[in-house]
C-alpha cells in the first residue's frame, strides 16, 4: 500500500486550527481575559423561526409512519430544489431542478466537485484565496497557478491571457477580502473560460450580502452556463453552519469531450452521497418562505450593522481596507508595517482581540487582516472600543 504522497505538500494544520490553539495558549496563560473573536466567519444569530418551525413540523413527521422518511434523493428533494430554483428566478435567473444538487456545504462541494475532473488539469486560484480551494487541489496534485490579487487592482483580478489553466475558482463577493466582481468584470471571465476551454467554479456563499449591482451569481452573466459551475450555501445565508446544507448548480451545457458534468455529477453523489437529512432540507426550504426570507433579511441586517461599525472604527483609525460593504469580511491594512502575524499577537496580546492573519490566505495576504462582521452587537461594540484605543493615531 501506498499513501497519497501529495498530503505531503499540505500545511500540517488548517488555518483555523493553528488560530485556536494560538488563543487556547493564551487563555491558559490569562484566564482572567475576556477574549473577543472577530476572526473565523462564524455565525452567532440562532435560526429563523420560520425555519425552526419547518424543522419542528419535519420531526414530527419522523415520528409517525404515514410520514415517515427514510432514505431520501441523494441530489436533494424536489422541494427545496423547487425553493431554490424560483429564488433565482426572481433574480432574472432561469434553472432547471435538475441541474440543482442540495448538498451539506459548500465547503464540502468544493472539494467534492474535483472528482468530475482528471488530475492532469491544471487550476488557477486568487491569491489570496480561501484556503480549501488550494488545499484540495495540492492533496490531488494538479498543478496550481495563482493569479494575483493585491490592493492595486481592488483584490478582484481580470483575465491575463499570460495565465490560462482549464479550472477556474472565482469567489464574489470574496472570502477574504470583501471585493465583489461586477457582472461587467465577471462577464470578461465568462468569454475568457469559453475561448480557453476552462470551466470556472463559482463559490457564491457571501451572494446574500450584496446590496449594490454587484453580481450574485455567475448565472446573471450572458453565456455562463456554458463555463460555470455554482457553489452555495445556507450557512451565511440563514445561519446553517452548524446544520449543514448547502446547494451546487450545474448547467446541462457543461460538455466536455462529450461528457456531461451534470450527469457525472449526478452519478458522483448518487454512488458517494446519501443526501441531507429531511429534517434539514424542510428548515432551508422555509427560508425562501414569504416569513422566513423577512427574517432571514433582518438577520443579515444585524450583520451588515456589524460590518458598518467595524468598518467606521477602521476609517476613524486611519487604517485602509476594503469589504464591509457587499461583505460581511473587512479585509485591512496591518499598521505600522506589522506583518499578519505579528498584528494577530499584538491584537491578542494589548487588547484580547481576535482576527485572522491574511498571510493564511496565500502569499499576497501578507500584511492584511481579516475582521468578520459575524458576532455579536456586543462583541463588535466592545472590540471597536478597544481597537480605536489601541489603533488610532
Amino acid at each position: 500500500m501506498k499513501p497519497n504522497y501529495n498530503y505531503k505538500n499540505v500545511a500540517e494544520t488548517y488555518l483555523f486550527s493553528n488560530i485556536a490553539k494560538k488563543v487556547n495558549a493564551y487563555l491558559a496563560e490569562n484566564p482572567e481575559k475576556s477574549v473577543l473573536r472577530l476572526g473565523i466567519g462564524d455565525v452567532t444569530l440562532p435560526l429563523a423561526p420560520a425555519v425552526i418551525e419547518a424543522m419542528h413540523e419535519a420531526v414530527d413527521e419522523m415520528g409517525k409512519k404515514e410520514t415517515f422518511k427514510g432514505y431520501g434523493p441523494e441530489q436533494g428533494y424536489a422541494f427545496l430544489r423547487e425553493s431554490i430554483q424560483a429564488y433565482y428566478a426572481r433574480r432574472g435567473v432561469t434553472l432547471s431542478t435538475d441541474e440543482i444538487f442540495v448538498s451539506d456545504g459548500a465547503k464540502s462541494d468544493c472539494g467534492n466537485i474535483l472528482d468530475l475532473f482528471g488530475t492532469e488539469n491544471s487550476v488557477l486560484v486568487p491569491d489570496p484565496v480561501y484556503p480549501v480551494y488550494v488545499d484540495t487541489n495540492v492533496m490531488a496534485g494538479r498543478k496550481i497557478s495563482y493569479m494575483q490579487a493585491t490592493k492595486e487592482n481592488g483584490f478582484l483580478p481580470m483575465p491575463d491571457e499570460a495565465l490560462k489553466a482549464d479550472i477556474i475558482y472565482l469567489c464574489s463577493p470574496n472570502n477574504p477580502t470583501g471585493a465583489a466582481y461586477s457582472k461587467a468584470q465577471l462577464k470578461e471571465w465568462v468569454d475568457f473560460a469559453i475561448a480557453n476551454n476552462a470551466v470556472i467554479l463559482y463559490d457564491a456563499a457571501y451572494e446574500c450580502f450584496v446590496t449594490d449591482d454587484a453580481a450574485r451569481s455567475i448565472f446573471e452573466v450572458e453565456g455562463a452556463r456554458k463555463c460555470a459551475i455554482e457553489l452555495c450555501s445556507f450557512s451565511k445565508t440563514a445561519g446553517f453552519t452548524g446544520t449543514r446544507c448547502g446547494y451546487t448548480v450545474v448547467p446541462e451545457e457543461l460538455v466536455f469531450d462529450g461528457m456531461s458534468l451534470r450527469k457525472m455529477w449526478l452519478r458522483r453523489q448518487t454512488t458517494k452521497f446519501n443526501g441531507v437529512s429531511y429534517i434539514v432540507q424542510k428548515g432551508a426550504a422555509a427560508v425562501f418562505t414569504e416569513a422566513g426570507e423577512k427574517q432571514i433579511q433582518d438577520n443579515l441586517a444585524y450583520y451588515r450593522e456589524n460590518a458598518k461599525l467595524i468598518a467606521a472604527c477602521m476609517d476613524e483609525c486611519g487604517i485602509a481596507y476594503t469589504g464591509g460593504k457587499n461583505s460581511p469580511y473587512i479585509w485591512l491594512q496591518c499598521p505600522s508595517g506589522m506583518t499578519s502575524w505579528e498584528f494577530f499577537d499584538y491584537l491578542l496580546k494589548e487588547i484580547q482581540v481576535v482576527g485572522t492573519p491574511g498571510s493564511g490566505f496565500g502569499r499576497n495576504g501578507e500584511g492584511f487582516f481579516r475582521l468578520t462582521a459575524f458576532g455579536s452587537r456586543e462583541t463588535t461594540i466592545e472590540a471597536c472600543k478597544r481597537m480605536k484605543a489601541l489603533l488610532k493615531k
